[in-house]
């Protein structure tokens, strides 16, 4: 039942890894990196297998036991193997569903041309070491997946609920100034209305102490 096995770092003996034989039969992805596998020669059959990471091992050849074992590839990692020439990835011809294929730090990148050469050689590849013919990066789906969630998560935040609760925000500052203005103008208002009053008195007053002071005159 297991679809996914990573053997990183364990250490292969006389070719092969303790366990790992013809029963994995669902198998999609296998990775050994750094096992120290000198050769393919006892890799089980894995027809179900899609990806397979062999890098940073020491194999130099023997490439076309893959297609006769794992005939549904369609992407190989031999990053850091010792593979030095086109003849030795010839071999890979005839994994027809083989889109993607890593050759990082083999000596076979030394050539001149190497690129244009692999594609020449395998016409069924699309990417080699990450990139297209013209230089494209390969799609990683699952960074694609993860930046489109979060591009929702930030129009969300950008789009409804700040924007309302900022007219709102404005609205109450609105009322609450005018409340202010109206408690202002109404003290203004008596605070006048005493003052008047209290002129005309005075101006009375005034008035009065004048024609008394005339009359004793």
């Amino acid at each position: 039942q297991v679809t996914e096995l990573v053997l990183d770092n364990c250490r292969s003996s006389n070719g092969e890894i303790e366990g790992l034989n013809d029963s994995f039969k669902e198998l999609q992805f296998l990775s050994m990196a750094n096992v120290e596998l000198t050769s393919l020669a006892k890799l089980p059959t894995l027809s179900k297998l899609r990806k397979l990471e062999l890098s940073d091992n020491v194999i130099s050849g023997g490439l076309e036991v893959l297609a006769e074992r794992c005939p549904n590839l369609t992407y190989l990692n031999l990053s850091g193997n010792k593979i030095k020439d086109l003849g030795t990835v010839e071999a890979l011809q005839n994994l027809k569903n083989l889109k993607s294929l890593d050759l990082f730090n083999c000596e076979i990148t030394n050539l001149e041309d190497y690129r244009d050469s692999i594609f020449e050689l395998l016409q069924q590849i699309t990417y080699l070491d990450g990139f297209d013919q013209e230089d494209n990066e390969a799609p990683d789906s699952e960074d694609d997946d993860d930046e489109g969630d979060e591009d929702d998560d930030d129009d969300e935040n950008e789009a409804g609920p700040p924007g309302e609760y900022e007219e709102e925000d404005d609205e109450d500052d609105g009322a609450s100034d005018l409340g202010e203005g109206e408690e202002e103008e109404e003290v203004g208002l008596s605070y006048l209305m005493k003052e008047e009053i209290q002129d005309e008195e005075d101006d009375d007053d005034y008035v009065e102490g004048g024609d008394e002071e005339e009359e004793g005159e």
